[in-house]
């Protein structure tokens, strides 16, 4: 279980064309000091960006999501009849040297509903993970975003290395599956060193077959694409929405490009002060501050799993170890062992909507039925990101595994080994005994990557920028709240605004509350931030459901 930067349980553009201003030979800088893309100015890395932000995408009917993309069935038309448009735009494969080697950015957008005098831009979304395909999520997500629409063009797309924008693989016929490895072993041993040994071989797989794309992947080369997205867009700022992973792409921006933010909104926030270790200690606190609160509901329902939280929580852990040790058969020839209670548990603890199935499969496998449960892992899709796709999409066969694993090993620089992992095992273990084992020992994911990363944790500082609006959540399990002032605080004095959310699961904005929506919608369609210190508070599951 590796740490669960995911998708907000989750996950287009502008034909207008471009500003003679904005083809100028000469680069913008970014907050770095670099010129962007630039090696040294040559004339032919100048005349390369000048193509590159010359282009106008051709945008044509969105056919149906790639195998690579989770699959499905192509978008239908929005309620009004607005079709989903799909095109590609051309970035360099290395932005510092933009003359060089090219790739295929997939983009997706459904025009606005409102008239030209009513809109603003595009709406830029970049649902998490890393390595979840925008283009797949945003359609099936589309009815939560239509009061954006009126004033916004609605546009996403699949990150370099994600999807069909240049899609990382790592399968290797040689590699057993990933759930045949233990992914909490014992100290030391076999079971370590079969950990190990996986870890590297798809290393080794993954260069083999993307080694040309794997150093290219990271969040600053992205965040690089998106301003060139906002340049082929014709739009004079970026508009952004921003969940999950993709507030550490919207805070790497702003700190690149802080004269090009426009309203942009970060919602389930990474915290950019931690390093991969530090990060997975911190999800499990959220984890297991988030089962509490599940366990307190459960006690209030009156379930049979326990007369308080704490009895609860103590039945789960030792129904887990219970399952290691001997699992319940299931109808399909599965069994459903202790990894897949813990992938149900998680998957759940997404949306508080999910609170009532993870209560009667929890009941059922206390009382030797494990089915419910192993359907609500493989519903939720806990394929190691931390969740799967709001939209029903499935990812099978989509590369969103193997994109996540090459984002987070190109953006961090921390290389774990088991020494490390069972030195600060202890540390895991009292944070949360059901998360912890499984997010210490998912540091070791990079071990072995054949390519360095990039730094301990990102560079966000954008002082000068106007305001971000940060939505923490004092629920949330895979980005705990205390991210978000974090955040605000790298973003720089008066650049970071803070809104509190009192609820569950990850993020806010698509939780359905009222008071977040009205606040976010207000910013992104009126300009208008919430007062400081705004506190937004959940509507309670009902009684007895």
């Amino acid at each position: 279980m590796p740490p669960a930067r995911a998708i907000s349980t989750a996950v287009l553009l502008s034909t207008a064309t471009l500003l003679a201003s904005s083809l100028t030979a000469c680069a913008p800088t970014d907050r770095d000091g670099d010129r962007q893309g630039d090696t040294g100015g040559t004339t032919s890395d100048a005349q390369a960006l000048n193509d590159l932000r010359a282009q106008s995408p051709h945008w044509r009917d969105c056919p149906a999501p790639a195998p690579i993309q989770g699959g499905g069935e192509a978008p239908g038309a929005l309620p009004d009849g607005t079709p989903w448009q799909c095109a590609t735009l051309r970035t360099p494969l290395d932005w510092k040297n933009p003359s060089g080697e090219t790739m295929d950015l997939a983009l997706v957008r459904a025009r606005t509903s409102g008239t030209p005098d009513d809109r603003i831009g595009s709406l830029l979304f970049n649902f998490g993970g890393p390595g979840g395909s925008g283009v797949a999520t945003l359609p099936g997500l589309a009815a939560d975003y239509e009061k954006l629409r009126t004033r916004y063009d609605l546009v996403s797309f699949d990150p370099r290395g994600v999807g069909n924008s240049g899609g990382v693989r790592c399968p290797d016929a040689g590699l057993p599956d990933e759930d045949e490895i233990d992914g909490i072993p014992d100290d030391g041993g076999d079971e370590t060193d079969a950990l190990v040994r996986f870890n590297r071989e798809t290393a080794a797989a993954c260069e083999k077959n993307s080694g040309d794309t794997l150093p290219y992947v990271g969040t600053t080369q992205a965040a690089r694409d998106m301003d060139l997205m906002r340049q082929a867009l014709g739009d004079e700022k970026l508009h952004y929405l921003g969940i999950s992973y993709g507030t550490e792409l919207g805070g790497v921006y702003a700190h690149l490009f802080p004269e090009h933010v426009g309203r942009a909104v970060l919602d389930g926030v990474v915290d950019p002060t931690q390093d991969t270790m530090e990060e997975a200690l911190a999800q499990a606190g959220g984890f297991q501050l988030a089962f509490e609160h599940f366990a307190a509901w459960c006690a209030r329902q009156g379930c049979t799993l326990g007369e308080d939280a704490e009895d609860i929580v103590d039945l789960v852990v030792g129904l887990e170890a219970a399952l290691d040790d001997t699992p319940l058969p299931t109808p399909d020839d599965g069994e459903l062992d202790g990894d897949a209670l813990v992938a149900a548990v998680t998957g759940a603890l997404y949306r508080q909507d999910y609170w009532p199935a993870l209560r009667v499969g929890l009941e059922a496998a206390a009382d030797d039925d494990g089915d419910v449960l192993h359907d609500l892992a493989e519903a939720l899709g806990q394929h190691g990101t931390g969740g799967g796709t709001d939209d029903g999409t499935t990812d099978e066969e989509s590369n969103e595994d193997d994109a996540f694993r090459a984002i987070t090993c190109a953006d961090s620089s921390s290389r774990y080994t088991v020494a490390d992992v069972l030195s600060r095992l202890p540390d895991f273990i009292e944070a949360s005994p059901l998360f912890g084992p499984g997010l210490a020992w998912s540091t070791l994911s990079c071990d072995g990557w054949p390519v360095p990363g990039a730094a301990r944790h990102p560079e966000v500082s954008a002082p000068g920028a106007p305001p971000v609006l940060l939505v923490g959540n004092t629920g949330d399990p895979a980005t705990p709240y205390e991210g978000a002032a974090r955040m605000a605080r790298r973003l720089g004095e008066k650049v970071g605004v803070e809104l509190t959310y009192e609820g569950e699961g990850h993020g806010a904005y698509d939780s359905g509350n009222t008071c977040v929506r009205n606040a976010v919608d207000a910013y992104l369609l009126n300009g208008t931030l919430p007062k400081p210190g705004t506190v937004c508070e959940a509507e309670p599951l009902p009684e007895g459901k």
